[in-house]
């Protein structure tokens, strides 16, 4: 399962703090992958970014909500699909580059 949550591009320096915060906890940003976007990268609005977590878990998303507290909000489905779209397209267009690397 996937979601994305919504930040003002302002709180970067807070949010990165918080995603690099303990990397060797048991549960962790670090520890279970994260990938962001600028809203102006995905067709949103540019004044936002958006980080989108991946998890069988259920418990790491009520973690990251906790974390990220006020300073994020989940993204509309509209918006959160535009991102885990471009994020998968770079993702396949990473390992296809590695294919023709190693062939």
């Amino acid at each position: 399962m996937k979601k994305v949550f919504e930040m003002d591009i302002a709180k970067r320096a807070e949010i990165k703090a918080i995603l690099e915060a303990d990397p060797y906890g048991a549960v962790s940003f670090a520890r279970n992958g994260y990938k962001t976007k600028d809203g102006a990268d995905v067709g949103a609005d540019s004044s936002k970014f958006y980080l989108c977590l991946k998890s069988e878990d259920e418990k790491f998303f009520s973690f990251a909500k906790e974390k990220l507290g006020a300073l994020a909000v989940e993204a509309k489905q509209e918006i959160a699909q535009k991102v885990i779209v471009k994020i998968d397209e770079e993702e396949a267009g990473a390992e296809v580059g590695m294919g023709e690397i190693f062939g």
